[in-house]
């Protein structure tokens, strides 16, 4: 992993998301459900929800990494799953902050492909590594980033411990 860096600050973020979310309005699709991949895809989701004016909105957590540059082999969907019955026949907007290797978009992707009118996905960023191609990307890179929600280590510890007081 290089060393550089690509840097989205909160005020960027809010441009980044305007902008993918005009993106998807100029290409005519309207989506009846947002799809945000936790927990980076949340803020995204969000942004995009507001901006498309869609209030149908659904979470699916996933793990995969387990610190920066270091995955599971595969990403695993967490519980509370979503009821596919929910997506059905609708078309579905799949948001997440990064396309970095694929395999967490394509596990949803397969996991609501079958049920769905259309299924589409917009990220604030897509990395040449991924086996995805996003149809809404606002900005490719190949470097790590830093996101404005996670730059920072957490306060709290797995085990409850308060790590910054």
């Amino acid at each position: 992993m290089s060393e550089a860096r690509e840097i989205l600050t909160w005020d960027t973020f809010g441009q980044a998301g305007r902008e993918l979310a005009r993106m998807i309005a100029a290409d005519g699709y309207r989506p009846d459900v947002i799809v945000s991949v936790a927990r980076g895809g949340v803020f995204v989701a969000g942004l995009l929800a507001y901006a498309l004016d869609c209030k149908n909105m659904n979470l699916v957590n996933v793990e995969f990494y387990t610190g920066v540059g270091t995955t599971l082999p595969m990403p695993v969907m967490l519980a509370p799953v979503p009821d596919v019955v929910d997506f059905s026949n609708k078309r579905v907007l799949i948001a997440d902050d990064v396309a970095d290797s694929g395999k967490t978009l394509r596990l949803i992707y397969d996991f609501c492909r079958d049920t769905v009118a259309e299924v589409r996905s917009a990220v604030i960023y897509q990395k040449p590594s991924s086996s995805v191609r996003c149809e809404y990307v606002w900005k490719h890179t190949a470097e790590w980033i830093n996101f404005p929600w996670s730059d920072q280590p957490p306060v709290v510890g797995r085990t409850g411990q308060v790590l910054d007081a």
